[in-house]
């Protein structure tokens, strides 16, 4: 017997298993080779994320929230966590799906992004704060305050300023509020990854002065070099958090080359942080930047 052959409906996007029965198909066929079954009740042709995936089972009143919300925000979240699909409902107890937790819904408010409904942003960071350490929390706020050089006319940013983020706080409680408030108090706009923002928190805890972040150097003729990481303009020392360029791009590693040449030509130091440099225990990064701070100021 010929397979039923999907709908333009049910390809583009993940489905209630019960819509397809309404056009005919029986149990055998939402079993097939070719759909997914990524939750209790939904299919999907294609793979997609976890919370696009639940989407047709949200009711009215449901949003995304937690790590789930900062997903959909973008924010950087610690790699291997495995984390559920997190939603908030004026009934948590209905949701008995394995791989989705539910939270009541009575703090935060509920906004819609990429047709999903979402925490807002300062929604988003309280609730994270209850599930993140405070260096990766503080990236999820970094992330959000973030005003790209570029801007995306179809996803205008910043999402909300430190300030908005710090007064919402202040208004709120709820679980992790303590936690929440003091990340909120070391965000700053300029990280343009978690890394950085590492590097930055990093160089905090060292006593150094507050860097500029996403620096531009000029030359000494007004031409750019490049914009830095962060930089410390009284000592010429930038600390630039130094990726996997050489292994994805041998173009953009050339062009980092060339910078931080042209930059040391121009009387600067830049400190280069490997991953390793930021692991937690790693003295050495620390004792550089005090080193070369102090001999530079």
């Amino acid at each position: 017997m010929p397979r039923i052959p999907l709908s333009a409906d049910l390809a583009s996007a993940p489905f209630l298993a019960s819509a397809a029965e309404a056009e005919g198909w029986g149990a055998k066929r939402l079993r097939g080779p070719d759909l997914a079954r990524p939750f209790h009740g939904i299919r999907s042709a294609s793979a997609c994320a976890p919370e696009r995936a639940y989407a047709p089972r949200l009711r009215a009143g449901d949003r995304f929230s937690h790590t789930s919300a900062a997903r959909i925000w973008g924010a950087p979240l610690p790699l291997g966590r495995g984390d559920p699909v997190h939603l908030s409902t004026a009934d948590p107890s209905r949701v008995r799906t394995r791989g989705v937790v539910g939270h009541r819904s009575r703090l935060g408010r509920t906004v819609t992004r990429f047709g999903l409904p979402v925490s807002d942003p300062a929604s988003t960071f309280r609730e994270v704060a209850s599930l993140l350490p405070l260096a990766d929390l503080v990236a999820v706020g970094d992330s959000l305050v973030l005003v790209p050089r570029v801007i995306d006319p179809a996803d205008p940013r910043p999402f909300l300023t430190p300030e908005d983020l710090r007064v919402e706080l202040r208004r709120r409680g709820g679980r992790g509020i303590q936690r929440a408030r003091t990340a909120a108090d070391l965000v700053r706009v300029g990280a343009e990854s978690a890394q950085e923002t590492r590097l930055r928190l990093l160089a905090r805890d060292t006593g150094l002065p507050e860097p500029e972040l996403q620096y531009e150097l000029l030359d000494r003729h007004g031409s750019r070099i490049g914009w830095f990481d962060l930089a410390w303009p009284e000592a010429r020392l930038i600390a630039e958090y130094d990726g996997d360029q050489h292994r994805t791009s041998a173009e953009q590693y050339e062009r980092d080359i060339r910078r931080f040449d042209r930059a040391a030509e121009e009387g600067w130091h830049v400190l280069r942080v490997r991953k390793r440099g930021l692991a937690a225990g790693s003295s050495d990064t620390r004792i550089r930047l005090t080193r070369l701070y102090r001999e530079r100021s």
